[in-house]
């Protein structure tokens, strides 16, 4: 066993855990979790934004105590930062949606379930708090989407996350590549590339079930990898604005936007009484000739103005990424993949070994900058 303290010494950083995550789990599924779409141009375009944001370092600043807690949607979290959805979370490791979320409401930060994740709504039963939040791909059918919204208020949810950047689904050509169905297909590779990771096996094995989208089961009659083509069908709902108006009407707690990059858009968007917009562009998923997000978050924050709350995602490597979110004005930065490579690195204790290393380095950092605010990021920003 390696306690907390050699996880910081042999794993202080994301990047570790991926590797780690990699050595873990079968190539079918690290592919699914780390790719992009096409050249993946849309990862590179993040990153190389995210790099050109400078903070001013400050001298002499004395002894700081560092207020990290933001305020979200009337709830006040401890850290700036979240679990973001990822669809099929329970195949990358064996009970990976329960651990996050047990992490995130041990920790108090945001935690989103995906509505294609293994694990369904109703088996977070105990772990669903404030903090939760909820994903829904846009259907084909208002009285289905009814039917979804009624179920997972039922369950405890008050906050529902619609993402829209997803019309059709895309290439990711390295996903492809490397042959993933879900559930995963038997052939001799796929049986060797198991084979080759008995650790990720045997915690499959103790979830007594074949990894596939849990949620959708319940609304289409097939079962098997047809499971995946059919639930694929329903999320291709071609969402308009008309679909946003309706899960307005129909759902009572707070509703956020996710997959928003046009200022104009996140103005319609809080005109309609939308409560949050998510700018974020699938971190490279779905297009990679887009702009950087962190470039339109900063046009979105001047156009909804002040105190329209604002979430922030796409190619998040550490503290320090969260930073320049904050200072380019997010509320809240919610991250993706590091918290998958966190769980099949360590399960449980990745996740919270994670949320150490995003605390220690934005400590780290503030202290350099002479900020132990976050809500004033904004004055220690090189150039605005």
């Amino acid at each position: 066993m390696i306690d907390i303290m050699d996880l910081d010494l042999k794993y202080p950083a994301i990047s570790d855990l991926r590797d780690r995550a990699r050595r873990k789990i079968p190539k079918f599924i690290f592919e699914y979790l780390d790719s992009a779409t096409g050249r993946e141009l849309g990862l590179k375009i993040n990153r190389d934004a995210l790099d050109s944001i400078s903070f001013m370092q400050r001298i002499l600043c004395g002894e700081q105590n560092f207020n990290l807690s933001t305020k979200f949607l009337g709830h006040t979290y401890d850290l700036p930062i979240g679990a973001a959805p990822v669809g099929m979370s329970g195949l990358i490791w064996g009970g990976a949606e329960r651990s996050i979320a047990a992490v995130a409401k041990e920790r108090n930060i945001p935690n989103c379930l995906s509505s294609v994740a293994v694990a369904a709504p109703e088996e977070l039963d105990g772990l669903i708090s404030e903090n939760s939040f909820f994903q829904h791909y846009p259907v084909n059918s208002v009285e289905l989407m009814r039917t979804m919204l009624s179920r997972v208020e039922r369950v405890g949810y008050r906050t529902l996350v619609v993402t829209v950047d997803v019309p059709l689904e895309s290439r990711r050509e390295r996903q492809r590549k490397a042959n993933l169905t879900v559930p995963p297909k038997i052939d001799l590779e796929t049986i060797y590339q198991v084979l080759a990771h008995p650790h990720w096996a045997y915690h499959q094995l103790r979830q007594w079930r074949i990894p596939r989208m849990r949620f959708f089961d319940d609304y289409i009659p097939q079962r098997g990898r047809e499971s995946f083509t059919h639930a694929g069908a329903l999320i291709r709902g071609i969402p308009d604005w008309e679909y946003i108006a309706r899960v307005r009407d129909s759902w009572s707690g707070n509703l956020i936007v996710k997959g928003v990059l046009r200022p104009e858009d996140a103005i319609r968007l809080m005109q309609m009484g939308v409560d949050s917009v998510w700018v974020s562009n699938h971190s490279g998923r779905q297009f990679e000739a887009g702009p950087a997000v962190i470039d339109q978050l900063p046009k979105i924050r001047e156009a909804v103005g002040v105190g329209f709350p604002l979430i922030y995602d796409s190619g998040i490597a550490g503290g320090l990424d969260v930073m320049r979110g904050l200072a380019k004005g997010a509320d809240l930065v919610m991250v993706g993949r590091a918290f998958q490579y966190a769980v099949a690195a360590f399960q449980k204790r990745g996740v919270e070994h994670l949320i150490d290393i995003f605390e220690a380095d934005l400590i780290a950092n503030l202290s350099q900058i002479g900020c132990d605010n976050i809500a004033n990021l904004e004055e220690h920003l090189l150039t605005r």
